[in-house]
């Protein structure tokens, strides 16, 4: 399912309106919330969820994987973790290689002004 058409404009979508990007129903929603620790909306004072668009690409993840590749919610739950320790990877080796790359160039200047 591509990601739902979000308005620039709009900071919070109601728990009908995420049920209704999806086609879920807001019980799903609900359950999903108290099954994955990352799927956490804000409440405001009548304690009504208020979705922020990172709230819906995450429940687009859970989405994918449970509703679309057929992943139970522990096997989902793993995946979304495999998913956030190779984020981590990634980052960490992104910026070795910068590290790398900067000492490439020192070393490029030097040779470039010596004589």
């Amino acid at each position: 399912m591509p990601r739902p058409k979000l308005d620039p404009e709009k900071r919070y979508y109601s728990i009908s309106e995420v049920a209704a990007m999806f086609g879920v129903s807001t019980s799903l929603i609900r359950f999903w919330e108290n099954e994955f620790e990352m799927l956490k909306p804000h409440k405001n004072s009548k304690g009504d969820r208020r979705f922020t668009p990172e709230n819906i690409d995450q429940f687009q993840q859970i989405y994918h994987l449970v509703k679309e590749r057929g992943f139970t919610l522990n096997g989902a739950k793993q995946e979304l973790k495999h998913l956030k320790d190779w984020e981590r990877q990634k980052e960490q080796m992104l910026g070795l290689l910068k590290k790398v790359r900067k000492s490439l160039e020192d070393i490029r200047k030097e040779l470039n002004g010596a004589p």
